[in-house]
């Protein structure tokens, strides 16, 4: 029996999911702010004390190596633009996306994240998979909806595998210490 397009993102979704959840159970606050190099971007307190990510316009060379809490903001702001823009809002600025801080309360923030992709993604149909999506590409480069529920599944598994690989670095440099 064939499988649907929307069936199949997503189980790849699910799959992505369930491995995120082996490294949010095991997210200790400390991790979120651990520095694998000195070159890297995280997240700082503004004079407000929100937290901000570091960041630039143009990718600078070398990339700057990321902290679990950038990486973790950086999922929130772009997966909340893609929900936005498949249930019909305007697109978040960057600037307007807040990341909660170190901690369960990140957790709990990616896992609403979950919960409401889940719903937009359960809500579409085949057909609606064919529609234009102009996020996050320009409206004229001919991308569906189906292309952004694809990429979202892909910068989940880069964002899980990154995230994955920082967390088990700072345990095992702890356990050698």
């Amino acid at each position: 029996m064939p499988t649907s397009c929307q069936s199949l993102l997503r189980w790849q979704f699910d799959l992505t999911w369930s491995l995120f959840e082996y490294h949010l159970e095991r997210l200790e606050p400390a991790d979120f702010g651990w520095q694998p190099a000195e070159h890297l971007w995280t997240m700082r307190r503004d004079s407000e004390g929100l937290w901000k990510p570091d960041w630039a316009d143009a990718e600078p060379d070398p990339v700057p190596v990321p902290t679990i809490g950038w990486l973790s903001w950086h999922l929130g702001w772009w997966w909340t633009s893609a929900a936005d823009h498949l249930s019909g809002h305007p697109v978040p600025a960057r600037e307007d996306v807040d990341w909660p801080g170190p901690g369960a309360e990140t957790v709990s923030w990616l896992r609403d994240l979950r919960t409401r992709w889940l719903a937009v993604l359960d809500d579409l149909t085949d057909g609606d998979l064919e529609a234009a999506a102009t996020f996050p590409w320009p409206a004229e480069s001919g991308h569906t909806v189906r292309h952004l529920v694809g990429w979202v599944n892909a910068e989940l598994m880069k964002n899980v595998a990154e995230i994955g690989q920082l967390r088990l670095m700072r345990a095992a440099q702890a356990s050698s210490a």
